[in-house]
Parts: C-alpha cells; sequence; structure tokens
C-alpha cells in the first residue's frame, strides 16, 4: 500500500511526524507542533525520536527518498534548519543551500547513496532496453526518470540533487489525486471492455441472461439509502450519533473536531478524515455482495476525502484546523447541502474515452501479436540454424572417427619379429624374410639379392 503526506512541509520536517499507512495513499505526518501554539512553551523532548515505521510514498525513488531525508536528519545543523524553515522556502531551494554546511560523514554516505541509486535506475534501464529494444525506447520519458537528481554528476551528492529531489517528491507527492484519478478511469475503463470481450464469446441466448444479469446486479448496487453529502452537518451528525453514541441534537462542532482528531495533534488529517467516511460507504458497499466492487469503494472514499479537503482547506496544506473546521460548519453548504453524486451517477469516463481507449488497446494487440509472429520466426530461423550446426557436427565427429581409423591400422601396418637378433618388419599376414649379416633392412618378397664373387 502506498502512502500519501498530509503536507509537503510535514514530509521534509519528519522528525515531528509519525507515518500511518492507507490504501491507495502517499504519506501521512502527525506528531507535529502545530502552527498556532506557542513553540516556546512546548517541551521537546531531548532523547532522539524513533525511527518512522518503513513506509513506501508510491514514487519510484521511495527508498532513495527516505534514505536522502534519514541521513540528512542525523546532522545537528540541518535538522534544525530544516524545522526552521517554512514550506515555500524550502521549494525555492533555501533549504537546499544547507546542505554546503553538513558533516564530512553525512556527505560521504549521500555520495554513496547516489552512485547506489544511478547504478539501480542504469540497471533499470538496461533491462527495458533489453525488452522492448534500443529503437524502440521513448528517450523523453527515460530522461524523467533521472529528474530526481543531477545526473550527469553520477559520483558525488551536490546541493543540486538535494534541490532536485526536493522539488520533484513536492510535485509528485501534490499530483497524486490527478494520477489516482487516470489509474481508476483505466481500471473501469478495462473492466468494461474485458465485460464486451466476454459477451463476444457467448452465445445469443448466453449473452441476453449474462446481459440481465448485469443490469439486475447494477440496480441492486444502486439501491442503497440516501448518501449524505460529504462534509456536511447531516453527515457529521450521523457519525456524531452512529460512531460518537452522542446525540445528535446536542452536536457541537468544536467537540466533533476534537472527538476524531485521533492523534491529538490540534489537525484533522487525510486518514482522520477518510475514516469520518465510513459509515456512509457501508450504505453502498459489502464485500459479501457481487454486485459491489471494493476498488471503486476505496475510489468513492478518496473522492469524498478530496472533496472535503478542497471545501475546508483554506490554506491547502492538506491539513483541517480547528479554525477551518469550525469556518466550514458556517458555510451554506455545510447547513443545506446538495445531494452528493455518486460512482455509479458520475461515471469516470466518457464514450469517447473508452471508445479511445478499445482502440488503444486493438493496437497494442496487434503490435503484440506482430512481434510474437516475428519472434516465432525468429525461432524457427534459429532451429533451422541448430540442425545445420547439428548435421555439420556430426559430419566433423564422423570423419574424426574415420581418422582414427586410418591412424590405428597404420599403427598395426608393421609387425616385428626377432630373427638371430635383428628385426624384421613384416606387414600383417605376411611372412618373415632373414636380415644377412650387413644387410640393413630386410629383402622384399620375390628379390635375392645379389652375393660377392669368389676368386
Amino acid at each position: 500500500m502506498a502512502i500519501r503526506g498530509s503536507t509537503v512541509k510535514m514530509l521534509w520536517s519528519k522528525a515531528f511526524c509519525r507515518y500511518a499507512v492507507l490504501p491507495l495513499s502517499l504519506w501521512f505526518c502527525v506528531e507535529a507542533v502545530p502552527i498556532a501554539v506557542d513553540k516556546t512553551k512546548v517541551e521537546t523532548p531531548e532523547e532522539k525520536l524513533e525511527a518512522p515505521q518503513s513506509v513506501d510514498t508510491g514514487l519510484h525513488y521511495d527508498r532513495y527518498l527516505r534514505e536522502v531525508i534519514d541521513f540528512l536528519e542525523k546532522d545537528q545543523h540541518f535538522r534544525e534548519k530544516l524545522h526552521n524553515t517554512d514550506m515555500e522556502d524550502i521549494k525555492q531551494g533555501k533549504l537546499a543551500k544547507e546542505l554546503d554546511f553538513v558533516g564530512h560523514h553525512v556527505r560521504t554516505k549521500l555520495d554513496e547513496l547516489k552512485r547506489q541509486e544511478v547504478n539501480r535506475l542504469r540497471k533499470l534501464i538496461k533491462a527495458k532496453q533489453d525488452v522492448e529494444g534500443r529503437h524502440e525506447m521513448n528517450h523523453k520519458a527515460l530522461l524523467k526518470q533521472f529528474e530526481y537528481m543531477n545526473h550527469m554528476n553520477p559520483h558525488t551528492f551536490e546541493v543540486d540533487d538535494l534541490d532536485k529531489l526536493i522539488k520533484s517528491a513536492t510535485s509528485d507527492l501534490e499530483n497524486y489525486d490527478k494520477k489516482r484519478h487516470e489509474e481508476f478511469k483505466r481500471y473501469e475503463m478495462m473492466k468494461e471492455h474485458e465485460r464486451k470481450e466476454h459477451l463476444k464469446n457467448l452465445d445469443e441466448e448466453h449473452r441476453k441472461d449474462e446481459e440481465q444479469h448485469y443490469e439486475e446486479l447494477r440496480k441492486k448496487h444502486a439501491d442503497h439509502p440516501k448518501i449524505n453529502h460529504p462534509g456536511s452537518q447531516d453527515q457529521l451528525k450521523e457519525v456524531w450519533k452512529e460512531s460518537d453514541g452522542l446525540d445528535p441534537n446536542e452536536f457541537d462542532p468544536k467537540t466533533f473536531f476534537k472527538l476524531h482528531d485521533t492523534n491529538g495533534d490540534a489537525y484533522i488529517d487525510e486518514q482522520e478524515l477518510e475514516a469520518l467516511f465510513t459509515k456512509e460507504l457501508e450504505k453502498m458497499y459489502s464485500s459479501n455482495l457481487d454486485e459491489d466492487d471494493m476498488t471503486e469503494m476505496e475510489e468513492e472514499r478518496l473522492r469524498m476525502r478530496e472533496h472535503v479537503m478542497n471545501e475546508v482547506d483554506t490554506n491547502k496544506d492538506r491539513l483541517v484546523s480547528l479554525e477551518e473546521f469550525l469556518m466550514s460548519t458556517n458555510k451554506k453548504e455545510f447547513l443545506e447541502p446538495d445531494s452528493w453524486e455518486t460512482l455509479e451517477q458520475a461515471p469516470a469516463y466518457t464514450e469517447e474515452e473508452i471508445k479511445l481507449f478499445e482502440e488503444q488497446l486493438a493496437q497494442e494487440e496487434s503490435n503484440l501479436n506482430q512481434k510474437n509472429t516475428d519472434l516465432q520466426k525468429q525461432k524457427e530461423e534459429l532451429e533451422r540454424q541448430q540442425d545445420k550446426l547439428n548435421a555439420q557436427k556430426a559430419e566433423l565427429q564422423q570423419a574424426v572417427e574415420h581418422m582414427q581409423i586410418i591412424k590405428s591400422e597404420k599403427v598395426n601396418a608393421t609387425v616385428e619379429v626377432k630373427d638371430g637378433g635383428a628385426t624384421v618388419a613384416v606387414p600383417p599376414g605376411g611372412q618373415a624374410f632373414p636380415v644377412l649379416p650387413g644387410d640393413s633392412q630386410p629383402l622384399p618378397p620375390g628379390h635375392q639379392q645379389d652375393l660377392p664373387a669368389h676368386s
């Protein structure tokens, strides 16, 4: 599961934060010193803060990001600057400049982390090139992989690296909801596409039965109690009654805020806010029913959270302060809200979008089929070449065996026979002839040696 950041400022001021895991989210930070509190009266414990639990931001450079923050916070100078710098100054790069003043051991470790990260990216890119082919690589997307660091200098971690890392993480986390919308849209379109493909494989009778069953499930899902507008008086009063066990006629916004500020940091963060919508979601979704999609339930929860944050979070820090909350309870939208448009009433995609999506799928399938055909041809060609090599290997083996036979025959072509101390070379199966004194070699068959004349 990913983690969502309550604020980008808190992302970097992690010494004042804890992390909580939520489905499809980025980073949450809590236990932060509230802005409205007089910091001179806040007692800060001297012991070291406990390291937060290992979480995943959902960023592809998540581990690198967290390791850099962990080591920077070990430097006292940087930690003090981090806690005393506001978010706008961080975004403008003022915090990054403090890197020049951190200890040598921290800089050395950051250098090592950067080299490891560059090496990791290179391996990923190499693997991607091997799969897609160098000529098919999207080089623009490839360079985007390095936006969070100065890849022109792969050896040392410099001010520019920290500046790029801060800006990239800030932008990526702030754009979380936009990316989530696109991912959910694709999920819904793929689900509809697969349903249509399933219908194509059925005969007429079964197709009608399947379509009828689909419509029945849709009607069952839509048949639920009224959904209160998220963040409205009606919705909060229902939580006050059902979850808090209090009299709705005695609803008090300030008390409600304190009850649901579960970590006591004087803010309602995104995690705490999303918890308020559980009762509304239970009206529409159940994991035991075929007509209810739990992925859609989580998207509905996030839609509610996003809507309330847009209405209530006036300073856009992704936190709801008590002041912001009380202000929202005086608005007309709180007292007389419009009806809430649920997912089944607000489709995630248009007909034109799914048409384009299916065309892209068809093109992708065609490309995959072509690649499969090409690979099959390459396989067949390799098999032919292998068969040819095997035949050549067999011929070579036969030639080697033949040469060995000839060599063996030559070795056995002479037999040594001793006659009176002399050695006679006799062909296999032949007859040995004596070697006369003075002869250097035996006479061949059918020949006589001329004897010297006697006086």
